[in-house]
């Protein structure tokens, strides 16, 4: 299929579906046209050709507005592509339009709904390229994670998340959140596509050209927070445990570093510090144009002295370091993704807790889903991989996910 019968398909089911679903903030139908037939008239361009992407509203786009989810940017013209935005282009994506995004890609949600149940929140904050993907109105699309922006989205939606080690995709021209954990990323229907789109951002091709391992060594994470988990969500690991573990080379509980019960609590004070770093103009010169939540979280920021703030980059620093040796023992860690179902509701996009302490250590992770839980929504686990080693995560992903349809 050529590019502009592929965007075409795509344009046909956003124009059926968007009313409901309310995925895209910014669409521009006649560029995106405009892109696949110059990409049918020429050569294959890349690992990408022709393939629609749709981009989060923190990305800077030449072509198209970046809002970054808050009236304060409405119109806002940036004058290049974020890094993330040129790659993809310049591997052959066609891109469609702009997602929806929570209020700087922080909880404050938007105005996507959950494609399987629009009562429901598609989570946050890359909830409309989530949503879009799950939809079958795009194959691809960018998100990104500091908390759980991806995994937390690709969990309530039903699709494939997946966020790079920290550091191996450029985060030029994307709206900061948090310095030390902000990471690039996206969502595919299936491991292979997340994979392409993700050799494509991190220029690694080892992330598309992998081979399926014949077993695995998989530790087992419940994580200090398992309390919090719901009955979907221990049923969906137990419907895991049971599937892999008779298969694998070693299928058995990891043990967690000494402390690690303060990891949620921890990633959460760093990222509102650096928030309010990175958001210091807005608060200053706009704080009226911010929400409540997000100027909660900025004065929360700004309490934390820096006294404690190297006290926790610390403890995070001597995390790495332990959790690392894990993998000596095991090849990936099998975690939750989320507490249960997508929640009811629009206004609270879910709850990051079982995402924040990879994305403190700023570990690669893939979200697995293959099931349901009591209202028919999606539920699944997570793969959390060494970092730098993309590649060899997302191959165990796809033996995971052969085992678990």
């Amino acid at each position: 299929m050529n590019a502009e019968a592929r965007l075409r398909e795509c344009l046909a089911r956003i124009e059926a579906r968007e009313g409901e679903v309310r995925a895209f903030v910014h669409l521009d139908v006649e560029g995106a046209l405009a892109q696949a037939r110059a990409l049918d008239a020429g050569p294959v361009r890349g690992p990408l050709h022709g393939l629609p992407l749709g981009v989060k509203d923190i990305f800077d786009t030449h072509d198209m507005p970046t809002a970054m989810g808050s009236p304060l940017y409405a119109g806002h013209r940036p004058r290049a592509d974020a890094a993330a935005v040129a790659l993809c282009r310049a591997a052959g994506a066609v891109v469609v339009g702009k997602t929806v995004t929570t209020e700087f890609a922080n909880m404050t949600a938007g105005i996507t709904r959950n494609p399987l149940n629009p009562a429901h929140t598609p989570g946050g904050s890359s909830s409309g390229s989530a949503a879009a993907v799950a939809d079958g109105m795009l194959p691809l699309a960018l998100g990104t994670q500091t908390a759980g922006s991806i995994i937390r989205p690709a969990a309530y939606c039903g699709v494939v998340g997946i966020k790079p080690s920290f550091g191996r995709v450029p985060r030029a021209g994307v709206k900061a959140n948090a310095e030390s954990m902000d990471t690039v990323g996206g969502f595919g229907r299936t491991v292979a596509e997340a994979a392409l789109l993700a050799s494509v951002l991190t220029g690694d091709a080892r992330l598309r050209e992998w081979t399926v391992p014949d077993s695995l060594r998989i530790g087992l994470v419940p994580g200090p927070d398992w309390a919090h988990a719901d009955a979907d969500v221990a049923a969906c690991w137990a419907q895991a445990v049971r599937a892999l573990a008779p298969r694998a080379a070693r299928c058995e509980d990891a043990v967690l570093p000494p402390g690690f019960a303060d990891v949620a609590e921890v990633q959460a004070a760093i990222q509102a510090a650096e928030t309010a770093q990175a958001l210091a103009f807005e608060h200053r010169r706009h704080r009226a144009a911010l929400s409540d939540a997000l100027l909660a979280l900025l004065d929360r920021g700004r309490a934390v002295d820096a006294e404690t703030l190297a006290a926790h980059r610390a403890r995070a620093e001597r995390w790495r370091r332990e959790v690392d040796a894990l993998f000596e023992r095991h090849d990936v860690l099998l975690t939750p993704s989320t507490g249960g179902e997508a929640p009811e509701g629009l206004r609270f996009t879910g709850d990051p807790l079982f995402c924040r302490p990879w994305s403190l250590l700023g570990l690669p992770c893939v979200h697995l889903p293959f099931a349901r839980g009591t209202r028919g929504l999606p539920v699944g686990l997570q793969l959390v991989g060494r970092h730098g080693e993309d590649h060899r995560l997302l191959a165990a992903a796809q033996w995971c996910m052969d085992r678990l349809g």
